[in-house]
């Protein structure tokens, strides 16, 4: 008795008395022997209920659940009222060719010269090649994707194919591509080789070496999800939507990026193929789950690669490794041909190691599905114009919300630092102006973001698990799914009236900002005592026991998540960019939430920073050039 909790109706909410209370997730930290002794009580019938009721009791699930009247009537998938529309911006026909929207969103890109990048000092800092310096060189015929030419001499598509393989021999095994077929590259390669040399390139697009997530379908490769046994009951017979807009702009995509299997983890774990690592530090997780696409690219080895995002999976690994990651609006890009098309958190984005680039590519792929333009109603795509003079205007003219409270709540003042510091300088260099928002109920969204999003893999997965496909899972897998059956229809419902609740308040909160700024990971602490003494860290070490079977540890993942959900649970668009690097050397990223529809608002001011507030970047210790083979 006693338990039942009332909420106000969210407009009703005296938002000036919301205190900020940190979160702290508790649940055990688990690898080797006692992570197999756990799982084996957790899937054990009513005792694995006890031990999952106690750890929702643990975390509040029941409290802000089931003992709690919510007014608001259920949102089963982001709902949104209508925008006004964003200035300096040049619209792109969904229905247009994507090598005709990438040539529209090509001219909207600022004056660069590749020919003095080619030529330039080689002392000079490191910086990642542009799809536009590729270019320049297959135009100008210094180099081609399948063969370099006068004094360089090697073949472009073996040096990708070397590296590849150099990967994939590696022990402990940590690929980058677990599904990868030189020929093929080769002969992808080849075409768009011949296409130069006939003057006919498809898009700047053409020759970019590009690699897929795993859960993305990509013809003839299998979409495993990183699992042993998903392609065995799943066939690929066609690329997925966005995968076939790349491959008609002439990208060179190059195989199955590895994944944290099925999407189900923040860390890029995998004990089935290994443990993809991170560039900057091999000893440490890239992030997850798409850490086979974040690591492609942050080695120099891809441009670009295509990721799933349904709880911060591309922007999490784009932030540990230190490049750019997109989740562009629930609804922007057709989910169609890839293993979460039916979610309602899930989209399919792009990751590269500019915010130009990811442009290009995100004009590659944009596009409603037939039946998101009926029900969503999105308004049209657009992307940044910096060639006009509107343009800086618009960066001088936003209103950057920031809540100070949630914004410092990290384990290292290494990330509140570096990202409080690019808002001083967004607001010295561009004028922009920082207001202090307050966002409420910071905890029920984690917890219906979980429920949502456990709720949907579950149902997608049942069939096969209680097939006997279930028992092949990794052990982390098995233990969320353990978690997530013991959510009720009820828990379900439950989350999706806190959606609609949320939804307002960001609306509400959307009225006096443009754009609501975060960092991008809250990082990881490290126990180095009983004393519980805490170093900061940004990307996880992998702890060796973890890379056979496997690890569970919520609070890391609660951790990576921190900033991250917001985006997922209500469909807005999101971009993480780099802006330095803690005390380690490791990357840091700051996140930029929009309003719906407006990925043009937030790619502006990530350019912005990019250009003139992050620190010169550093180069990975894991690096390929693989353009000119330096």
């Amino acid at each position: 008795m006693g338990n039942k909790r009332v909420m106000l109706p969210a407009s009703e909410v005296d938002l000036t008395a919301v205190k900020y209370i940190p979160e702290n997730i508790q649940a055990p930290h688990l690898t080797g022997f006692w992570f197999k002794f756990f799982l084996n009580l957790a899937e054990v019938p009513g005792i694995g209920s006890l031990i999952m009721n106690r750890l929702k009791n643990d975390n509040k699930f029941d409290e802000k659940l089931k003992y709690t009247v919510i007014p608001e009537c259920p949102m089963f998938k982001p709902e949104f009222p209508p925008q006004e529309p964003e200035p300096a911006v040049v619209n792109i026909e969904e229905d247009a060719k994507p090598e005709d929207r990438v040539e529209l969103a090509l001219k909207c890109l600022p004056e660069y010269d590749p020919a003095s990048n080619w030529s330039g000092d080689k002392t000079a800092s490191f910086r990642y090649w542009k799809i536009r310096d590729y270019a320049y060189a297959y135009r100008s015929k210094f180099t081609t994707p399948l063969m370099a030419r006068h004094f360089y001499g090697c073949l472009v598509a073996e040096r990708f194919i070397s590296a590849i393989e150099e990967f994939n021999n590696k022990n402990p095994a940590a690929p980058l591509l677990i599904s990868f077929d030189p020929d093929e590259v080769r002969k992808q390669a080849a075409a768009s080789t011949q296409r130069f040399e006939q003057g006919n390139p498809l898009s700047i697009l053409d020759g970019i070496f590009m690699a897929i997530k795993d859960d993305i379908d990509c013809y003839s490769h299998p979409s495993k999800g990183a699992t042993a046994w998903m392609h065995e009951v799943r066939e690929v017979k066609k690329d997925a939507v966005s995968v076939s807009r790349l491959r008609s702009c002439g990208a060179i995509l190059v195989g199955k990026a590895n994944m944290h299997e099925l999407g189900l983890g923040t860390t890029g774990n995998n004990a089935n193929y290994g443990t993809t690592r991170n560039p900057h530090d091999p000893d440490r997780y890239t992030g997850g789950s798409s850490s086979g696409p974040a690591a492609i690219v942050a080695s120099g080895l891809c441009s670009a690669a295509l990721g799933t995002d349904g709880g911060g999976s591309v922007r999490i690994p784009s932030s540990l490794c230190g490049v750019v990651g997109l989740k562009s609006t629930y609804g922007r890009t057709d989910m169609t041909g890839s293993l979460c098309d039916d979610g309602t958190v899930a989209i399919i984005g792009p990751i590269a190691t500019t915010v130009e680039d990811t442009i290009l590519v995100y004009a590659a792929i944009l596009g409603s599905s037939p039946a998101d333009r009926i029900s969503l109603r999105p308004s049209l795509p657009c992307v940044p114009n910096f060639s006009s003079q509107e343009s800086l205007q618009s960066v001088e003219s936003l209103r950057l919300g920031k809540y100070t409270e949630w914004f410092n709540d990290v384990f290292s003042t290494d990330i509140s630092d570096k990202c409080g510091n690019v808002l001083s300088r967004l607001s010295e260099k561009h004028g922009c102006k920082t207001v202090e928002i307050v966002i409420p109920e910071l905890h029920e969204m984690r917890l219906a973001h979980v429920v949502s999003i456990g709720s949907e893999s579950l149902c997608a997965l049942n069939p096969d698990c209680y097939d006997g496909k279930g028992e092949r899972l990794t052990y982390d897998t098995r233990t969320n799914l353990a978690l997530f059956r013991s959510f009720t229809a009820a828990d379900y419902v439950a989350a999706q009236r806190l959606r609609r609740r949320l939804m307002y308040f960001h609306m509400e909160i959307f009225k006096r900002v443009d754009i609501i700024v975060t960092p991008t990971t809250g990082n990881v602490p490290k126990l180095i005592s009983a004393t519980s003494v805490f170093f900061s860290m940004t990307a996880p070490i992998i702890p060796p026991g973890a890379l056979k079977v496997g690890e569970t540890n919520l609070q890391v993942t609660g951790n990576l998540m921190r900033f991250i959900i917001t985006a997922n649970l209500l469909g807005l668009p999101a971009v993480t960019v780099p802006v330095g690097y803690d005390k380690q050397g490791l990357p840091i990223g700051i996140q930029l939430i929009g309003r719906p529809w407006c990925e043009a608002s937030i790619l502006r001011l990530a350019a912005a920073i990019e250009e003139t507030c992050a620190e010169p970047k550093k180069k990975p210790l894991q690096y390929y050039d693989i353009l000119k083979g330096n």
